[in-house]
């Protein structure tokens, strides 16, 4: 495993784990030396949802067969070696070969019949996350149904009597199984349909994972480093797409540990308008940026894709737009750079400091800086203008009037004399601006 040479591991801020340059001798003693291969996939191609059926970014639809007028379904629980983004790996656990599992897409008024098979090493269950369905199906363990044992598969059998965004997950130690990555998502289109133009749909959740270690920490309970859409955090979230003029629906799953999550758009306004209890009417709708999408709960929200751009869309929860983000270190802002240097030189001359100053600084020499294994960066991609400081629980909306089978249309290009500049020193006189 790489070490941490002594100038990256001097004079780092509280913030420094989230360009992963810090590493405790406990997180050390921990590494799985059983890690899968560094980052072993690309990141997702880009999302493109056709009208009338969901695309989950990132992610996958479980496929079905119908017998006798049921659809059939088989979800496998087992273990995953997964890419959170690329350099940041975890051994978890998912559905059939994914984490998270592959969403689950019905017809309100469909019989569905779904078997599950368990390939884990403890025992499982499924709960199906706000769907009404007979008591012995609701699958929590002890209370419901017994557990599904290593080897064993069981069967669910129920008929869709609402629609909406859903979700399913373990009820059998769900701290442990979800922290590993056990959930998935279920969309029941009503039966007189209401297709959008794209139609996403987002699971939200938080993680441990400590730098130099692959498997997440189910037991940690505030200090969650590694926040994800579907599985993702960026830059390995791809960007959802939209061409202008169409109609678009994200629907939002939050199976966070702890966590609610403010999810703001930037460019557009939107309507709420499903919860995981039901469509809300018309009229109880209004207009937002922002919308909070509690633990356990689910959202869904539309509008119309007005404006071309390349738009954030992420958790306004400021630490959870960083990627590995430690709290236990010093706070260093307002620090005298040119003393610490001063100082720490003469122990160690080629000694850096970083973190007087705010992220900015940790997250651009982050992206070029030797780290330890199975860890990324806090910004680790450069945008067209700057390096973007947010990871985590991001991603970006890209509507453009045109779009190509290309599964990323790039950066935006943002039309002559629309853009923020550095004024210029006419401009300043002309206005009564004093230089700075």
């Amino acid at each position: 495993m790489s070490g941490i040479n002594r100038r990256q591991a001097l004079g780092l801020s509280g913030a420094a784990l989230a360009a992963g340059v810090l590493v405790s001798r406990d997180a050390l003693a921990q590494h799985d030396h059983h890690m899968p291969p560094a980052s072993p996939a690309p990141p997702p191609p880009a999302a493109t949802s056709r009208r009338g059926r969901v695309t989950t970014p990132g992610g996958d639809t479980l496929s079905f067969r119908t017998v006798g007028g049921v659809k059939i379904f088989h979800l496998v629980a087992e273990p995953v070696a997964h890419v959170f983004a690329p350099g940041l790996n975890g051994q978890c656990w998912g559905y059939n070969g994914r984490v998270h599992g592959p969403t689950i897409e019905a017809v309100e008024g469909d019989r569905v019949r779904v078997y599950v098979t368990n390939k884990l090493p403890a025992p499982t269950t499924i709960h199906w996350h706000g769907i009404i369905l007979p008591n012995g199906m609701d699958g929590v363990g002890g209370l419901n149904q017994p557990t599904i044992k290593p080897g064993e598969t069981f069967l669910y059998e129920w008929t869709f009597r609402q629609h909406g965004t859903f979700m399913y997950h373990p009820h059998h130690d769900e701290m442990t199984q979800m922290a590993m990555g056990l959930m998935g998502l279920v969309v029941v289109h009503p039966r007189e349909a209401r297709p959008a133009d794209r139609d996403y749909a987002l699971m939200l959740s938080t993680w441990k994972v400590t730098p130099g270690t692959t498997r997440p920490d189910p037991n940690e309970m505030t200090d969650f480093n590694v926040l994800t859409m579907n599985g993702l955090c960026y830059p390995g979230t791809p960007p959802l797409l939209a061409r202008t003029g169409d109609l678009v629906r994200i629907r939002i799953g939050n199976l966070s540990a702890m966590d609610h999550h403010p999810i703001h758009l930037r460019g557009h306004n939107f309507r709420v308008t499903e919860t995981d209890g039901g469509p809300i009417p018309r009229a109880g709708q209004w207009p937002e940026t922002t919308v909070l999408v509690p633990t356990g709960s689910t959202r869904t929200i539309e509008f119309t894709a007005e404006h071309p751009g390349d738009w954030a869309m992420h958790c306004h929860m400021t630490h959870h737009l960083m990627n590995q983000m430690g709290h236990d270190l010093p706070n260093m802002i307002g620090a005298d750079a040119g003393k610490l240097r001063a100082a720490i030189g003469k122990a160690v001359p080629d000694a850096m400091v970083m973190g007087t100053s705010g992220m900015d600084d940790m997250g651009e020499h982050g992206m070029h800086m030797e780290m330890p294994e199975n860890t990324i960066a806090m910004a680790p991609i450069q945008g067209p203008h700057d390096a973007i400081t947010m990871g985590g629980m991001f991603t970006i909306l890209k509507v453009r009037d045109d779009l190509t089978d290309n599964p990323d249309p790039g950066w935006y290009e943002q039309p002559r004399g629309s853009a923020s500049r550095l004024a210029s020193a006419d401009e300043l006189k002309r206005d009564g601006i004093e230089r700075t």
